[in-house]
């Protein structure tokens, strides 16, 4: 009998060609469809959905009542809140089938995407971006920023440890938890 080296739950289902990295969980009521690549020490809450040939990277933190339909890409040390959403077509009706249409979406490393959040397919979301509670992203967000609200406008910025960065007159900000530094220049955030 083959040893996984991953866990999940006995109410959960994997199917058949999916490739889950060690020390992956997976929690009660899920289901990991055909072919999806997950990475290594991700969580994946309860009654959560992953469609085919989606990919997550390591430490992907997916919490309870999440649908990842295909096309979603979610690199390494992302967070999907609860009852997040993504959409996976940009004109869905019932009597039209629009399988094999898709459009991709790419949630790159570090980005947090809150409870309730709407991800409209087609918009990437940027290494540690942060998207409040509730938000609609109806485009593609930048690196680093902090977006809110219906439709998402951004308000600020985020450092890499999750706290709002007040720059100063010369573009410099200083992470409060970590002392880490950021310049933002040309409407671009970098780390120092």
């Amino acid at each position: 009998m083959e040893q996984k080296s991953y866990f999940a739950h006995e109410s959960s289902y994997v199917d058949e060609g999916c490739e889950i990295g060690e020390n992956t969980k997976i929690w009660h009521f899920s289901h990991i469809m055909a072919n999806c690549k997950i990475g290594k020490a991700c969580n994946i809450g309860q009654n959560v959905v992953i469609s085919p040939d989606v990919i997550l990277g390591n430490n992907v933190k997916i919490q309870n009542n999440v649908s990842i339909y295909t096309g979603v890409i979610c690199e390494d040390d992302v967070f999907l809140g609860p009852s997040m959403v993504f959409t996976n077509v940009i004109n869905p009706r019932s009597n039209v089938n629009r399988r094999g249409q898709y459009t991709k979406t790419t949630i790159k490393r570090g980005a947090s995407i809150g409870a309730n959040a709407t991800i409209v397919c087609g918009h990437d979301i940027g290494e540690f971006a942060f998207i409040g509670a509730g938000a609609v992203v109806t485009k593609n967000v930048p690196a680093y920023a902090l977006v809110i609200g219906n439709p998402a406008r951004q308000t600020g910025w985020m450092s890499e440890f999750g706290h709002k960065l007040n720059f100063d007159k010369d573009g410099f900000a200083t992470c409060p938890e970590s002392n880490e530094k950021y310049k933002l220049e040309n409407g671009i955030v970098s780390k120092l």
